[in-house]
C-alpha cells in the first residue's frame, strides 16, 4: 500500500512539473487603479492620486517563463504644485501597452507570479483645471507618447489574479525642454481567465 500511495505521488509531481514545460496560451479581462506620482528634476512637486486602467490581457508560456502582452485604457489623476504653492490638478487618458517577461511558481491554476518588461503609453487628451493662474513652467504639455518600466507580482486562484506593479518612468512626458518630468505610478488590479 505504501509503494502504491508513493508512485501515485510521483506521478502527481511529475504531471505538475511537466504541465510547467508545456506551451500554453491565456486570455483574460483585467481591471484596476494607479496611483500616479511625477518625479521632475526641479519646479514643481506632485502629491499621488487615484486613476483607473481596464483592458485585456494575454498569456503565452512554456518551461516555467511566459510572456504577457497587455493592452489597457488609463487613467491618471496627480496634483501638481508648484515653488510658491500654486496647485494644479491634471488628469489625462492614455492607452497602456506592456509587454512583460515572468515565470510562475506553483501549479494547478494556483501561484504566484513575477514579471517584468516595458510599457509605452499613448496620450489620448489633455484636461486640465488652474486653480489660478501658472506660469509656463507649471502648465504641464505632455507628449503623445512615453516609456516606462514595469515590475510586478501577482497572485493567481484558478480563474481570478491579483496584480501589483510599480511603473517607473524612463522618457520625459513634457514636451517643456527645461525640466525633466517622468511619471511613476503603482497599480492594483484584478485580472479573470477567460480562457
Amino acid at each position: 500500500m505504501k509503494k502504491i500511495s508513493f508512485t501515485l505521488l510521483l506521478i502527481c509531481c511529475s504531471f505538475f512539473a511537466f504541465s510547467q514545460v508545456l506551451p500554453s496560451f491565456q486570455f483574460g479581462l483585467k481591471g484596476g487603479m494607479n496611483l500616479s506620482k511625477f518625479n521632475t528634476t526641479n519646479t514643481f512637486s506632485s502629491d499621488n492620486q487615484a486613476g483607473y486602467y481596464a483592458g485585456v490581457w494575454a498569456r503565452i508560456g512554456a518551461a516555467g517563463l511566459h510572456l504577457q502582452p497587455e493592452i489597457y485604457l488609463s487613467g491618471k489623476n496627480t496634483t501638481l504644485v508648484n515653488s510658491v504653492g500654486q496647485e494644479n490638478e491634471v488628469k489625462f487618458t492614455s492607452i497602456d501597452v506592456p509587454v512583460l517577461v515572468g515565470t510562475k511558481l506553483g501549479a494547478a491554476g494556483v501561484g504566484l507570479r513575477l514579471n517584468t518588461g516595458p510599457v509605452v503609453s499613448f496620450l489620448l487628451n489633455e484636461d486640465q483645471n488652474f486653480s489660478q493662474a501658472a506660469s509656463a513652467a507649471f502648465s504641464g504639455k505632455f507628449k503623445d507618447q512615453s516609456f516606462a518600466w514595469q515590475f510586478g507580482a501577482g497572485v493567481d486562484l484558478g480563474k481570478l489574479g491579483i496584480d501589483l506593479r510599480y511603473e517607473l518612468g524612463l522618457s520625459k512626458i513634457n514636451e517643456a525642454g527645461y525640466q525633466s518630468t517622468k511619471l511613476n505610478l503603482y497599480t492594483l488590479g484584478l485580472a479573470y481567465k477567460l480562457f
